[in-house]
């Protein structure tokens, strides 16, 4: 029988702080945690091996923001020390100084350079103009690198528009938009203009622009959006290479970008990949002779795996060195020698370095469980990465690449909070769905979990839908297990990590198969006798939010859900979306062709068959999946009296948990409405 949630109550869970009183014990991972947690980024490692430098991020009360901060620690973890207030460090090639980024006022961050001697002076190199970024220092360290935008507002000559009179306050003039992708999450409205290339003396000075016109430097990936650039010098300094989309429609093309190179001294552009592709991250060999990249040749297919390309500096013998692997290469990093090149893949909920020849073949470097992301590799060949697994926060590892199981913890900046904290047993799982398919997944229990007992289950569907759960610490899933849930979460096909076929299983069809695959996990955790099949819930953000909308539009199993940030119709999400082209190419044609494929997939064309009590959440600023999705898949639940909530979260964009207060929110309004509702046997829901 559906029941209708007291008005009062919905009034008390949107005005206060806290919706509920976790049942987690002093002994187990709560919520609140995170404020005293700790993050770890982007380490990197001397020239000689001897010193490391990352990121380190804490949680800053006061404003309820992520705050980073320059740490230094020695290559055997002594010395562990805070080094300057910034982010994204980068050794000089000759290891006397390090570029950064930091906070030069209302302009945002720009580059500045500290000495690494014991005076260690700082020097702000940028000034004027918009935030750099995707800095590479020169061969001979003299310069930097790097991208800005130049701005170029769209503007509508009026020649007949009056003037305001002296002292009046007349309405901004109109933003003018003449491109398919003029906003971006986390952004807002892009500025007008163009990312192009830059140079700048390290010492300090004017810095000089490399290229010019109507087009960005990036390959702005599948989205069409804004994440950056691939750029790296030449080894004599005579100029660089960088990935573009040069194309005067380059802004309505999908998955389309060229290595280039350009020449310091004239700023000729030379264009040395032919073949048509995402063609991004370029790397030179030591020696020049080679140019080493990611990517694949065009396809439609909603997926592909990103192979290590190889390409001759004269724009011959490209070829695939990591076809045979069937998994995405990436962060390549050229050996000294120039006839190999480290990268590192993705495979099956894990992530380790490996190992290309130039003359054909890859072979693993690291071995483990465990998400291994490696930054950077000295000249002397010790690696340095950041390092997670089940019950190991993120911290900076070092390693020889040639002796890989030596690994030195550098960091242990979550030790303290863990002290005493006793975790959930995480199980891998693999099973059989449709299709003979062979799914992934894991288990999260609950702490002191006993088998002759049941619990209840939350079923966490990950976003993308091509991204890749995998074996990471996660706060939230071990918090649900604290308080006394079995987390299942899983990479049903579509998932990343298990090759092109697997990965593009929902082309043409999402949600689809990988409905099938949610289920038969669900199947097979049941089966063990361990779960209170009255008291299971679904919940998951983006993809995730699309598929538990799917989820119970297709059965009433669960008592509860928590979709969130989700995708409900896919016609209005098109063109409604920051990533446009990407909404456009989801299925075979565009809407307006082929409006029963893109209906047919919208899981509010469901609606109408869900019992499932069902909390909303959207941060109100989301541009990937706007809050209108929400609100028409909210209206249509009240037209249809099943029991909902909407809660709309204040000063965030994509997500509900960027800032610390907002994590904590997710998890107590999520535990909060699983609690209020069991499902009897006879299918029907009560609170």
């Amino acid at each position: 029988m559906r029941t209708r949630l007291p008005l009062l109550l919905l009034a008390a869970v949107l005005a206060g702080p806290a919706v509920a009183q976790e049942t987690a014990g002093p002994n187990h991972l709560r919520a609140s945690h995170i404020l005293d947690w700790e993050r770890v980024s982007g380490p990197a490692i001397s020239p000689d091996g001897s010193e490391v430098i990352y990121t380190r991020s804490h949680v800053d009360r006061q404003r309820d923001r992520w705050k980073s901060e320059l740490w230094i620690v020695n290559a055997d973890g002594s010395r562990n020390r805070f080094l300057a207030e910034g982010s994204s460090p980068l050794w000089s090639p000759d290891g006397t100084r390090i570029a950064f980024l930091a906070d030069a006022g209302s302009g945002g961050p720009q580059i500045h350079v500290r000495w690494m001697d014991a005076e260690g002076a700082i020097s702000q190199v940028t000034r004027d103009g918009p935030p750099p970024r995707d800095l590479h220092w020169s061969p001979d360290s003299s310069q930097i690198a790097f991208t800005r935008v130049i701005p170029a507002p769209e503007t509508w000559d009026l020649p007949s528009m009056p003037s305001p009179p002296e002292g009046a306050e007349w309405t901004k003039p109109p933003r003018i938009v003449r491109r398919m992708h003029f906003r971006q999450d986390r952004v807002g409205f892009l500025e007008e203009g163009f990312r192009h290339l830059f140079v700048v003396p390290a010492a300090g000075g004017a810095a000089r622009q490399l290229t010019e016109g109507e087009w960005h430097v990036g390959s702005r990936g599948a989205v069409g959006l804004d994440y950056g650039a691939g750029l790296d010098w030449m080894p004599d300094g005579s100029g660089l290479v960088f990935d573009a989309s040069r194309a005067e429609d380059a802004d309505l093309r999908y998955r389309e970008s060229h290595i280039h190179f350009v020449d310091l001294a004239t700023g000729a552009i030379r264009q040395i990949t032919r073949e048509r592709g995402p063609w991004s991250g370029p790397v030179v060999s030591p020696d020049g002779s080679h140019i080493a990249f990611g990517g694949f040749g065009w396809t439609e297919q909603t997926y592909k795996v990103s192979d290590l390309w190889v390409i001759g500096f004269d724009g011959s013998g490209m070829r695939s060195l990591s076809s045979e692997l069937d998994r995405d290469a990436g962060n390549p990093w050229w050996a000294p020698e120039g006839d190999r090149i480290y990268f590192t893949a993705d495979d099956r909920g894990s992530r380790n370095l490996h190992l290309a020849s130039l003359d054909g073949g890859t072979s693993p470097v690291t071995e483990g469980t465990h998400m291994l992301s490696v930054n950077t590799i000295s000249a002397n060949g010790i690696a340095a990465g950041v390092r997670t697994s089940f019950h190991e926060p993120a911290d900076v590892v070092v390693f020889p690449v040639d002796r890989p199981a030596d690994v030195t913890r550098l960091t242990a900046v979550n030790d303290d909070v863990l002290a005493g904290i006793e975790l959930g047993d995480v199980e891998e799982i693999w099973y059989d769905s449709t299709g003979g398919a062979r799914v992934q997944g894991w288990l999260i229990k609950p702490p002191g979990f006993d088998a002759s007992q049941q619990y209840p289950l939350v079923l966490h569907i990950h976003g993308g839908p091509h991204a890749m759960y995998n074996v990471a610490f996660n706060n939230a899933f071990q918090n649900f297990a604290a308080n006394g849930y079995l987390l299942l979460y899983t990479n049903p096909r579509g998932s990343t990590g298990y090759g092109t076929d697997f990965g593009n299983a929902i082309d043409n069809g999402y949600p689809s198969v990988d409905y099938d695959d949610l289920m038969a996990g669900v199947d097979a955790v049941v089966e063990r006798g361990i779960v209170d099949e009255a008291r299971m819930a679904v919940t998951g953000c983006s993809g995730g939010g699309v598929l538990s909308s799917w989820v119970i539009g297709q059965t009433d199993r669960f008592a509860s859900a928590a979709v969130r940030c989700p995708v409900v119709n896919w016609m209005s999400f098109a063109g409604t979306a920051d990533i446009v082209r990407w909404g456009y190419m989801r299925y075979h044609g565009y809407p307006w062709d082929n409006a029963e494929k893109y209906l047919e997939h919208s899981p509010l064309m469901l609606v109408g068959r869900v019992t499932t009590p069902t909390l909303l959440m959207t941060g109100e600023l989301d541009l990937r999946t706007p809050m209108s999705q929400t609100e028409e898949y909210y209206q249509a639940l009240k037209a249809l009296d099943v029991p909902t909530e909407m809660v709309r979260f204040h000063d965030e964009y994509h997500g509900t948990s960027s800032q610390p207060s907002n994590f904590i929110r997710t998890q107590l309004y999520m535990l909060d409405w699983f609690s209020r509702f069991t499902r009897d046997p006879a299918g029907s829901t009560d609170q």
